[in-house]
């Protein structure tokens, strides 16, 4: 197996070109991801090596860009969307789940749309609102679509790769805090199924789950706890719908004790989800209540205030001890 150090964004960038290196009916749409390679610079060389007709520029309209997208996908292309932000993605909100995520079931399973609308979402990049924002619920409860986010640039390599071959509408969320942080990405070998949970760290007495940028953080507040004694499992969902419940509940099942967190805000969110259903699933193996750790319930704050709008070590860490006080 060949590994290499990539960033992020590099390696996203890496499994964009290997698709469209491997299937000419692979397109990249979105708002200056040609030229200039993206704002990210995700798309970087990729106009120049594949071709306009291959990655596109497209006008400052997300729901020209899905709705055309669409279409494409009606005609045999598997398109790639670029939302820029994740706040920018609200004027093609109808196009995605009132027309894309029902397509399939209007045409009972005769006509794939392998649409992937990537977006770049979350916050600690020091912007402002509709530039640091977690709107993944929105679409996790959309049924028809499939939604995923990476955490590490090696998933991110393969997790793109995948998307882009689902015959089914993938959401992409790309947690923009890690596009920067180097990994190992392996060229070859046998990627996770697109859509399992991971145990990325085990422990003992606390679960502890989140995903994209989260997962970062889980994992550095299971790095303090033990420096005092307490033992937490981290596990990174990847998947946000559908969630692979399994290695959740396996997990609870052994700690009695689970820890949800997340930067989007709390109230109706995937971390809700995630408690209600260890609540009905795994409700003899719980010691304790299931806790989230989220952003808060209002808008986006300014960027001086995002310290304290999103969750960090120390709130998780507290929660984690608010979950062995029981």
């Amino acid at each position: 197996m060949t590994e290499r150090q990539l960033t992020m964004a590099k390696a996203i960038n890496e499994g964009l070109r290997a698709a469209l290196a491997a299937d000419d009916r692979v397109l990249l749409m979105g708002e200056d991801i040609g030229t200039l390679g993206g704002v990210f610079r995700v798309t970087e060389g990729l106009q120049a090596e594949f071709g306009e007709n291959r990655v596109l520029d497209t006008p400052l309209a997300e729901s020209g860009i899905v709705g055309s997208a669409i279409g494409l996908a009606m005609r045999g292309f598997r398109p790639v969307c670029e939302i820029q932000f994740d706040g920018f993605i609200f004027p093609g909100f109808d196009q995605i789940t009132s027309q894309l995520a029902k397509q399939t079931f209007r045409h009972q399973g005769s006509q794939a749309f392998p649409v992937v609308i990537r977006v770049p979402y979350g916050g600690h990049i020091g912007a402002v609102e509709h530039h640091q924002e977690s709107p993944e619920a929105y679409f996790a409860h959309t049924a028809g679509l499939r939604v995923v986010s990476p955490a590490t640039p090696n998933d991110a390599y393969w997790m793109i790769q995948q998307a882009i071959t689902s015959d089914d509408p993938v959401l992409f969320f790309e947690p923009k805090s890690r596009y920067w942080q180097k990994g190992e990405v392996a060229d070859d070998g046998v990627p996770t199924p697109l859509h399992q949970s991971r145990v990325v760290r085990t422990g003992t007495q606390v679960t502890v789950v989140g995903h994209g940028a989260m997962v970062s953080m889980l994992l550095q507040a299971a790095e303090l706890a033990a420096t005092e004694g307490t033992s937490l499992e981290v596990i990174d969902l990847r998947s946000l719908s559908p969630v692979d419940y399994g290695p959740i509940i396996e997990s609870v099942q052994k700690t009695g004790r689970l820890v949800v967190a997340q930067e989007a805000p709390g109230n109706v969110s995937i971390g809700s989800e995630i408690a209600a259903t260890i609540a009905e699933r795994a409700f003899y193996s719980l010691e304790a209540p299931v806790l989230r750790v989220s952003g808060y319930d209002t808008p986006f704050p300014p960027a001086k205030l995002e310290g304290v709008y999103l969750p960090d070590v120390d709130r998780i860490l507290e929660a984690v001890d608010r979950s062995l006080a029981y």
